[in-house]
């Protein structure tokens, strides 16, 4: 299993600052899950850091649901490595909003997903991601409301064309697009009307999105717990971040544990919440409400919820999908993506 050098460190320094500590103090605690069936899911900038994670780690990914997103390095400036720092930066993040979220690009060619594809493979021949080979066998969801006016449904169809243009069999891509949702997180009870384009970003439209997702990407799923039989978690995710100001990474993030996993041997889904969808913005609404600890219960399923937070750079917490951290935040050297394959393997761990 290959991690980044950076990776491997935080997770020794982790290690051994947990040591010091209880969970009860911040410290993600060691259960022996299964690193090599992580899944991730996402909703908007989330979509974006959850493909970018998935073809950073398709090592250790077996799928991946994109929410309200477009494809892996769509909003990368073709000026990028021409030009530097803020000004790269202030690039991407206009072809971000006008190319990858409002498809007002369109004209052009943007989103261009053969030429994406051809920048991913090409990015793993480099080594910056793992090879495109182990994205071959995952499966993909993909969503997008009718409703939804952030990230147009166009773009979340590029997406799905990327994935194919990489080669990713048909059977391995699931593509909903009929539910009328705003750009939310859909759900089957819980939030507001199901158009509905606003905070938390969590809307009924009577369709059960983390069933569906989970159910796609694990291959079946048993039925939900009623009760909830583990415990939300929280740590302290300077362990793996570092500076927040470097990372965007929030102080604490969440890991809901069912009372089985503490026994070793489940899986690991990572779900990566939108722009002002983070604990800071909406308290617990995204961790709580989505619904993916009622399918942890009872799937031995440990579901890791990191958080971002608000700076001056990006005062929504979004997740870094055009570049405020840094050129490499589409690799493995990421500071998002790292921190949080650095959780990964920290659960991967056996406790003592």
């Amino acid at each position: 299993m290959r991690f980044n050098l950076v990776a491997s460190l935080m997770v020794a320094a982790a290690a051994f600052l947990a040591a010091c500590s209880s969970e009860e103090n911040g410290a993600l605690p060691p259960l022996g899950t299964v690193i090599d069936q992580t899944t991730v899911s996402g909703i908007s900038s989330g979509a974006y850091m959850a493909g970018q994670f998935q073809m950073a780690h398709a090592r250790i990914v077996t799928g991946a649901a994109i929410i309200a997103g477009g494809p892996y390095g769509c909003a990368e400036s073709a000026f990028s490595g021409m030009v530097v720092g803020p000004f790269e930066t202030m690039l991407n993040a206009s072809k971000a909003i006008s190319g990858c979220m409002q498809n007002a690009m369109a004209v052009w060619g943007v989103p261009n997903a053969p030429l994406l594809a051809d920048k991913a493979v090409q990015r793993a021949a480099d080594g910056a991601i793992d090879p495109i080979a182990d994205v071959l066998s995952d499966r993909v969801y993909l969503f997008s409301g009718t409703n939804d006016r952030t990230v147009y449904p166009a773009i979340v169809a590029s997406a799905v064309e990327f994935y194919k243009r990489l080669g990713v069999p048909d059977a391995n891509i699931r593509f909903v697009s009929d539910i009328p949702a705003g750009h939310a997180f859909v759900t089957d009870a819980q939030g507001q009307s199901c158009s509905v384009s606003s905070e938390p970003y969590i809307v009924d439209c009577d369709y059960d999105q983390a069933k569906d997702l989970l159910t796609f990407l694990l291959g079946s799923v048993a039925a939900p717990s009623k009760t909830s039989a583990g415990r939300f978690v929280g740590f302290d995710q300077r362990l793996y971040g570092g500076d927040r100001s470097r990372s965007g990474l929030a102080d604490t993030g969440m890991v809901y544990i069912p009372d089985q996993c503490r026994a070793g041997g489940c899986r690991v889904h990572v779900a990566f919440h939108g722009c002002a969808q983070n604990r800071e913005t909406v308290g617990e609404a995204f961790v709580e409400q989505t619904g993916f600890a009622r399918f942890a219960d009872t799937n031995r399923l440990v579901v890791l919820f990191p958080q971002t937070v608000a700076t001056g750079s990006n005062p929504q917490g979004c997740w870094d999908w055009w570049g405020y951290t840094g050129s490499s935040f589409l690799t493995r050297e990421a500071p998002q993506i790292s921190a949080v394959a650095a959780m990964i393997e920290r659960l991967s761990q056996k406790a003592n």
